[in-house]
């Protein structure tokens, strides 16, 4: 039978009822509050050997508090609870000692679970205290999905274990990667990041390590790599399932012995950096497959943290959507609303391309439409589902004419060529016997090479460079494309 004495401090009664009868049937000694002060004053006594806490109560907030008890009694293990259920509510948490944090509602079993953790071992783990005040949210999100991930980041920020990130494209790996650093014990040196998909395979050694003079044809001088730019700090290697057999064998020695040399050097050089990696590929299968070395995973994959998707979390649209049209208005665009059928509209839609694609609808809504609340038929014209017509929607473009969004639809898993497809299926019947007129292959695709380039501008808010990246051209290419297709962004309302 489980022993030991709870504190709880809850300014809701029937939450103090309910975690009273829990904890008492389960074997420990339990007293309840509904105040800050008197669980002070009990702490101050001596009492308890565990604290269960609320963030917000009418006399003083737990954080305020957390410090002070902390100080008196460092192996006091205590649980925070919190219905601000924010990554920042998290890491203040972890930040200011608690030993753990769970959002409400949350299930008793695993309360129950906790506490027996936490009592088995009392010598409960110090984490630093900090006066430091943390402002803004790099991580946005109240579904149990990510409250299960703000847990667990707030457990790694001061450690340096290797954590592995898996997820599809467009989840925010390198987002949660940066939080990850800004937020732990390494945040006074530097964030490196390195996509492995973005370098030619020939030279990704020579970008992570460095090269001498005269290593390879043209290397005309010595070129510091990511893992000495990113010394005493973090170093980002995104994409990893894309790293070559021979890059891998020598970031595992890294891994193994701390140390490594330069593209043409021999001395060995040691270095201290913490690794996250991150995938949208299973590597497990790339192993089978004899593409990624398997000793090398199980180094990387230390802590894997999965991102979901952003069907799984589609209670969390409605706080995205808020958050990305706030950060729109920060950089010039005008602050829209979004009304209660538009935010259902969204939750409807798949997202194949994740929160990435979900910004890019907020940044195209803010830029596109005078409106100052996003309507549910706003959202569908710019989804392609059931669209509006054509003339409806704020063109992009002058001289060419653009395919109407249902062309685009992708519905109930229909690929873009049957959409495709459809719509030139649909233009032949409509003119019978007759054959459409002559010219038909360029005009299909600079109807769909326009707007495709004009979303990508108007993504990027009329920036070429990154509207290239983005569609994978070379610059002067897209530009060419601009002009030849008369393609003009709309300017955005003051």
């Amino acid at each position: 039978m489980a022993s030991g004495n709870i504190l709880i401090a809850d300014d809701d009664a029937a939450i103090r009822t309910v975690l009273n009868q829990a904890l008492s049937r389960a074997g420990y000694e339990v007293r309840v509050t509904g105040n800050a002060a008197t669980l002070w004053r009990w702490v101050q006594a001596g009492e308890g050997d565990l604290v269960i806490t609320d963030v917000v109560m009418p006399d003083e907030n737990a954080f305020d508090l957390l410090p002070r008890i902390k100080k008196l009694r460092p192996d006091l293990p205590i649980i925070v609870m919190s219905a601000q259920n924010t990554f920042m509510t998290a890491i203040k948490a972890s930040e200011r000692g608690a030993y753990d944090y769970l959002p409400k509602p949350f299930d008793l079993k695993d309360l129950v679970s906790i506490v027996g953790r936490a009592l088995s071992q009392p010598k409960a783990r110090a984490t630093r205290e900090t006066t430091e005040e943390i402002e803004g949210m790099p991580l946005v999100g109240r579904s149990p999905a990510m409250q299960e991930i703000y847990r667990t980041l707030a457990r790694l920020m001061q450690t340096d274990l290797t954590v592995m990130i898996t997820g599809e494209s467009g989840t925010g790996k390198e987002l949660v990667a940066k939080a990850l650093h800004d937020y732990g014990k390494r945040r006074a040196g530097p964030f490196v990041a390195i996509n492995m998909a973005a370098i030619p395979r020939d030279l990704i050694e020579s970008e992570l390590f460095g090269h001498e003079k005269g290593a390879f044809t043209g290397a005309a001088a010595r070129s510091v790599g990511r893992f000495e730019q990113a010394e005493g700090g973090t170093l980002f290697l995104d994409e990893i399932g894309d790293m070559p057999m021979e890059a891998q064998t020598r970031l595992l020695r890294v891994l193994q012995q701390g140390e490594y040399t330069t593209v043409g050097g021999r001395a060995p050089i040691r270095t201290n950096v913490r690794i996250v990696a991150a995938t949208n590929k299973d590597l497990r299968i790339l192993i089978q497959q004899g593409l990624f070395r398997e000793d090398l995973f199980f180094r990387l994959n230390v802590v894997p943290l999965r991102l979901p998707p952003l069907r799984e979390r589609t209670e969390d649209i409605p706080d995205l959507v808020r958050h990305f049209f706030k950060l729109a208005a920060t950089q010039g665009l005008p602050l829209k609303y979004v009304d209660g059928a538009a935010l259902e509209r969204m939750k409807r839609h798949r997202w194949p391309g994740n929160i990435r694609e979900l910004e890019n609808l907020v940044r195209r809504l803010a830029a596109l439409y005078p409106q100052e609340t996003v309507t549910e038929q706003l959202v569908e014209t710019e989804l392609g589902f059931d669209a509006a017509p054509p003339s409806d929607r704020p063109s992009l473009m002058n001289g060419a004419p653009a395919m109407a969004p249902a062309a685009f639809a992708a519905d109930d898993g229909a690929s873009l060529s049957m959409s495709v497809e459809h719509h030139l299926a649909s233009l032949f019947k409509a003119h019978g016997d007759d054959l459409p007129p002559a010219g038909l292959y360029h005009r299909v695709l600079r109807e769909v090479e326009g707007p495709l380039l004009s979303a990508a501008l108007a993504a990027t808010r009329g920036n070429q460079i990154k509207a290239a990246e983005l569609l994978g051209l070379n610059r002067n290419t897209l530009r060419k494309k601009v002009r030849d297709l008369d393609i003009r962004l709309m300017r955005s309302p003051r």
